[in-house]
């Protein structure tokens, strides 16, 4: 089977965005505009095509990044006028093919963020036209670095009251990057919003028709002309300076073509030099089809982003991929759901080569061979089988075995390993119990179907208590796992308090020398081991170096060691909680020819370490958090005082059209319940965003009640 679409014109794109900027919105009107479904479907009215789990239906959020394929003949090709019977000839010549994720905003879902971002090669970033950068906005912003992908902006929601496009392209500029550009701006601001006006072609743009469907070109209002020239030179000023070519044209006065400013304004993005931002309304149909028309102008296809890279399995050694289909097949599966109709999905990524239904496949991570029974290409919820795909393709598969998220699946006979995908620790626990004997089978088949969807939800047991225990990355994450798990899986749980996931590190350097000698009738056990501890910087993680010279410790030995240190950080030494962000040495030892073992210098090398991090002063620590207070002036006061006796620092209070913003560190511990002492302060009129900031020492009175089990 042929390839349909050149790999040129192809893209594939995620939308990311604080919550609440207008992502799922956007979204639909894609999917109308490029014909995928012939209703707009409105979040607020609970019938969002990309929000199809009930849960996001009633909330009126996004929690599962959702995945679709569309297809979009520019503006601008089809406005040229040809005769009718050219206008096949001109789609099949010009349009291009998007492959979209549209990701949760919501911190709590970040996991759908991050992955999603790992396996794009372009990002649209939208912003509310009145709040501008918010908190959530940077953290997608700053995992987009990350992963070093092209974006465009697009100021979203310019017909809200109070929205200003100044405020909200300066504030880009001052918290995100200073390559920000525009390449449009708005005709009137709130209820007087009416055309996007483009300095690149220095025209003016109307939407006309029900949905806005029929964009009318016309030329720039007499009164904005002035102000039109001026952001031109802004835009010129910017994009010249990256083309000596173009730089002394700007110079000498010449006219320049608009097909050349945005050759080079392409090659800008690419290199993540320049950042093209647009303007418009999603909810009121304006602007969404130009700013398609930038996704296909300055965002990447497959082939202009750099090739995988990846290790070889049987080498050790680097390799890469290019987006090419004569090469060697490579994807990575980014993502793990359960469909009520065909059970396991499995999404993917295709780098490189091609793959065809039926084919066998090395899952590269695991070693093990998976049969590709079925391909999908998914419009959100909806599914459509397809025999073969490319290189560039997002697709998902039924039915594999062993494969979850960040694994590679590649040809068996040239495999590549691709760097795997890291997700953040879980900040929040709560103990859960089945209801019922019939709910405690289903409870332990639900839980380990949907920690395969989501890895950063872990579920473990008390040993104490023998406690199933679900850890999340806040309140909300576990509240949606158990009402997924009542409505999906039919089982019903009673859960307890949340509870906070406090870590332990140590303060300063220790050291400790441990022997673990046992004698009984035959072979005892001999294990010797000397170690030094050390603190590393928060969010290091944990590190082992092995200085043992001339073989005082056998060679054999030290991954046992290794691993004591690690059983013994994972039990923590001051209140039970595992240890982070710490150095581990060991230096020097001794052996017995008949009597050691690995299991003497594990449990040597346990007892040592937790020797050596009393001596270097352990202490407990907690996870703090960046939240957002916006609130009408009127309950400054109170909302401050209240999150002071919550132990917040106060970073910051400004002003945003009307309200208030207060921007404060705050210990999750004290958070518990926040939601309803805020609306209670306020008169149920102020709101709040919360994501997780680091890890710092607990306060000694409050470390004592956590040792004493007083607090949880």
């Amino acid at each position: 089977m042929p390839r349909v679409y050149p790999i040129e014109k192809i893209r594939d794109i995620g939308i990311i965005a604080h919550i609440d900027a207008g992502k799922t919105t956007t979204t639909e009107r894609i999917l109308f505009y490029t014909g995928i479904s012939h209703k707009i479907g409105e979040v607020h009215e609970g019938a969002a095509v990309m929000d199809w789990m009930a849960q996001e239906r009633e909330r009126g959020i996004t929690i599962t990044s959702a995945a679709t394929t569309c297809f979009w003949l520019p503006t601008y090709v089809g406005t040229q006028k040809n005769a009718d019977q050219d206008a096949e000839k001109r789609r099949k010549e010009h349009e291009y093919r998007i492959n979209i994720i549209d990701t949760p905003g919501h911190i709590d879902f970040t996991v759908e963020v991050q992955r999603s971002l790992r396996v794009l090669d372009g990002a649209v970033v939208l912003f509310d036209g009145v709040a501008g950068v918010e908190p959530q906005s940077e953290t997608v912003w700053r995992q987009a670095d990350k992963f070093e992908v092209p974006r465009i902006c697009f100021i979203n929601k310019l017909d809200r009251m109070g929205a200003s496009f100044e405020k909200s392209f300066a504030s880009i500029g001052e918290k995100l990057t200073k390559n920000a550009v525009a390449v449009q701006f708005p005709n009137g601001e709130e209820d007087k919003f009416t055309k996007c006006i483009d300095l690149i072609k220095m025209k003016a743009y109307s939407f006309d028709g029900v949905f806005g469907e029929t964009i009318v070109e016309e030329e720039i209002p007499a009164d904005l002309t002035e102000k039109a020239k001026e952001w031109r030179e802004k835009l010129m000023e910017k994009v010249a300076g990256e083309n000596e070519n173009l730089m002394n044209k700007y110079i000498a006065g010449e006219e320049i073509p608009a097909d050349e400013i945005k050759k080079v304004l392409r090659e800008a993005t690419l290199a993540n030099k320049l950042v093209p931002v647009f303007v418009g309304s999603s909810l009121k149909n304006k602007g969404v089809q130009l700013m398609l028309d930038g996704v296909v102008d300055y965002l990447p296809s497959p082939v202009d982003v750099p090739p995988i890279k990846g290790i070889n399995p049987k080498s050790g050694e680097e390799i890469e991929r290019h987006a090419a289909d004569d090469e060697p097949f490579s994807s990575l599966a980014f993502k793990v759901a359960t469909d009520p109709f065909v059970g396991a999905l499995t999404y993917f990524r295709v780098y490189s080569g091609t793959l065809k239904k039926g084919s066998y496949v090395l899952n590269v991570t695991t070693g093990e061979k998976e049969r590709i029974a079925r391909i999908l290409r998914m419009h959100a919820n909806e599914r459509e089988d397809v025999d073969e795909l490319f290189a560039g393709d997002i697709a998902a598969t039924v039915g594999l075995k062993n494969t979850t998220t960040g694994h590679t699946l590649a040809d068996e006979g040239s495999p590549i390993l691709l760097e795997q995908i890291s997700f953040p620790e879980p900040v929040i626990s709560v103990r859960i119990e089945p209801a019922t004997k019939v709910d405690q089978e289903k409870m332990g088949m639900a839980l380990k179907r949907l920690s395969d969807e989501d890895p950063t939800l872990r579920v473990s047991s008390d040993q104490e208590t023998g406690d199933t225990i679900i850890s999340g990355m806040g309140e909300l994450h576990l509240e949606i796992i158990v009402d997924r798990m009542k409505r999906e899986f039919d089982v019903t749980a009673n859960v307890g308090r949340p509870q906070v996931a406090y870590k332990e590190t140590i303060k300063t350097d220790g050291q400790a020398e441990e022997k673990y000698i046992r004698q009984s009738g035959g072979r005892g056990q001999y294990g010797h081991v000397l170690l030094r501890v050390a603190p590393k910087e928060r969010g290091e993680g944990f590190e082992y170096v092995n200085e043992i010279k001339g073989g005082s410790i056998p060679h054999e030995y030290i991954p046992a060691v290794e691993k004591g240190i690690k059983e013994a950080m994972d039990k923590g030494v001051v209140a039970g909680y595992p240890m982070i962000d710490i150095k581990a040495t060991l230096y020097d030892g001794s052996f017995h020819e008949v009597d050691s073992s690995e299991f003497a210098f594990k449990i040597a090398a346990s007892i040592a370490f937790q020797s050596a991090a009393k001596k270097a002063g352990a202490m407990l620590l907690e996870p703090v958090m960046s939240l957002e207070v916006v609130i009408p002036p009127d309950f400054l006061g109170d909302v401050i005082g209240d999150l002071s006796s919550r132990r917040g620092k106060i970073d910051e209070t400004f002003d945003r059209v009307n309200l208030k913003v207060v921007n404060v560190k705050i210990p999750l511990a004290e958070m518990f319940g926040y939601a309803t002492n805020l609306r209670s302060l306020t008169e149920g009129r102020g709101t709040f965003t919360m994501e997780f900031d680091t890890y710092e020492e607990v306060p000694v009175n409050i470390a004592q009640e956590i040792i004493d089990g007083k607090r949880r």
